[in-house]
């Protein structure tokens, strides 16, 4: 690779870093190429994208984006996406669906580095839709009380 090619990717996988809410980095040994172009496709269904990096020029990247802090060793996939949440949810499904060979080993998520047992906890968080839903549901009860009430009182009233 020319150092011309590796100041390209390096400059391609800046500006995707910048502008990502949340950079996953994977070992995904053991993953065939038909699994793996499964996990572009489905990131790609949410925006987001997976790229196979050299650890080098990933972390010149990462260094250029100011998104410092992730220990880059082994084979990766660096995985991002604007969606944070959505793309661990993504992931961490796929992750469980290939019988754990794409092994999540770290991130960066909202300007902070957390590992695992901290994506595998976002992960199982609700997603915006059910926490509203669940919100929505929590503030109408007591109206829905008050209108069973008056219901019945009114049942009663009438008989």
């Amino acid at each position: 690779m020319t150092k011309t090619q590796k100041a390209e990717i390096i400059d391609s996988l800046t500006e995707a870093f910048k502008t990502s809410g949340a950079i996953l980095v994977a070992d995904y040994k053991g993953l065939t190429v038909a699994e793996f172009e499964d996990l572009r496709n489905q990131a790609r269904k949410i925006g987001a994208f997976a790229r196979v990096s050299k650890n080098t020029l990933a972390a010149i990247a990462l260094k250029n984006a100011g998104k410092e802090g992730l220990t880059l060793k082994d084979g990766n996939v660096f995985i991002w996406g604007a969606d944070g949440l959505s793309l661990i949810k993504t992931v961490s499904k796929f992750a469980a669906a290939s019988k754990d060979k794409l092994v999540v080993k770290q991130g960066h998520i909202e300007d902070k580095v957390v590992d695992a047992n901290y994506i595998d906890a976002l992960a199982k968080l609700p997603s915006k839709e059910q926490l509203i839903g669940m919100l929505l549901s929590v503030w109408i009860a007591p109206l829905r009380g008050f209108v069973t009430g008056l219901d019945n009182l009114s049942k009663k009233l009438a008989a």
